[in-house]
């Protein structure tokens, strides 16, 4: 029997209505589901924790397929969790823009009818490998499906952007962002970085706010490995982000980005495309 995990965040899903019902409708078709509510950080993050966490990870060894139902931002952590495990994701979308989910909560019938399906059709997602190097020990490692965000954390700070150890850019600003092709409709739209296709590979360095004329964007091979040098001078502070996380940084850490061996897999289950979806989400379709 196919295993199916639902994983809601408890935020978008009050009283897990929707997965109640998929639940139970995925019974009658001769399921037999699990549920696993994702602890909430805030309403737009919901991530595994503790215990949670490592129930979620046996859950998903075993699974054939896992539906998540939530925004963006649930469907980015609960990626970090699968990543490891080559499960194909199905997304429903119960946030406010839901660039990467492929269905709405309107689209039930859909979700039932994909679920029974004997193969999925698979869009891979590139994904991020990102450390944090400090005094020549890596003491942070972490996956991203969208982005890695250096940023000061009230001021302005010095940050030099190298790719293959050869200097692309050095600038004072807020920050910087390497991103995905995924998250190239995230923060980085947002601070002025291109749009790339999702199932593209690349990676795409896009300062923030920089205090120079020159400080573009830029569209890297996947296999180049970007660092980002951070220099914190006085009371300075610094943290990096990633898809949405928190770890403070010291003076001279050293952010390393490299393309991921893991990817995420998301059922492709409607046949908007990705420009359809960008038009909409966007508002420049009624």
């Amino acid at each position: 029997m196919k295993r199916i995990v639902l994983c809601p965040n408890p935020m978008r899903d009050a009283q897990l209505r929707h997965t109640r019902e998929i639940e139970a409708r995925l019974k009658t078709a001769g399921f037999a589901p699990t549920v696993y509510p994702l602890h909430y950080v805030t309403e737009d993050r919901a991530e595994p924790v503790g215990e949670e966490l490592k129930a979620l990870h046996e859950a998903i060894k075993s699974a054939d397929l896992i539906i998540c139902l939530g925004g963006d931002g649930t469907i980015m952590h609960l990626a970090r969790a699968t990543a490891p495990y080559e499960v194909p994701m199905l997304t429903v979308n119960l946030g406010r823009k839901g660039f990467i989910a492929e269905l709405e909560a309107k689209d039930l019938d859909k979700v039932i009818e994909v679920s029974a399906m004997e193969h999925y059709r698979i869009e891979k997602r590139m994904m991020l490998d990102v450390k944090v190097s400090r005094r020549g020990q890596i003491i942070c490692e972490e996956y991203a499906l969208n982005d890695a965000v250096t940023r000061g954390a009230t001021r302005l700070i010095d940050m030099e952007v190298y790719t293959d150890h050869q200097l692309i850019t050095k600038f004072s600003g807020d920050g910087v962002i390497v991103s995905t092709p995924t998250g190239s409709t995230a923060y980085s739209m947002a601070a002025g970085g291109p749009i790339i296709e999702p199932t593209a590979k690349n990676l795409t360095i896009t300062p923030l706010c920089a205090h120079m004329l020159t400080a573009k964007s830029f569209v890297l091979a996947p296999d180049r490995v970007v660092r980002v040098k951070v220099t914190l001078s006085g009371t300075k502070k610094a943290f990096l982000s990633v898809d949405g996380g928190s770890f403070d940084l010291e003076d001279r850490d050293e952010i390393i980005v490299t393309q991921s061996k893991h990817i995420t897999r998301i059922v492709k289950a409607s046949e908007r495309s990705f420009y359809q979806i960008l038009n909409e989400k966007l508002g420049e379709e009624e």
